[in-house]
């Protein structure tokens, strides 16, 4: 699972990193409640949320440096 988010562009990651923001948020409420069978989903859930965080920022940084280096320089 740690190394499934690679092959991903920028948009499904934003929309797995939604996904997967909505089923951590669903989780808290479950775990207050009282009905989780796995306590540590939520730090797997949190950990995948900062990987997927992490490419984003990379995908962005990589398109931002593209578009700095693609201008040419005026005279």
């Amino acid at each position: 699972m740690r190394n499934s988010f690679k092959n991903l562009t920028l948009a499904e990651l934003k929309a797995k990193r939604k996904e997967l923001s909505r089923k951590y948020m669903d989780f808290r409420f479950q775990l207050v409640i009282g009905h989780v069978d796995n306590p540590l989903q939520k730090r797997m859930l949190r950990r995948q949320i900062a990987r997927i965080n992490t490419m984003i920022g990379q995908h962005e940084r990589a398109l931002q440096n593209e578009t700095t280096t693609a201008k040419p320089e005026k005279a």
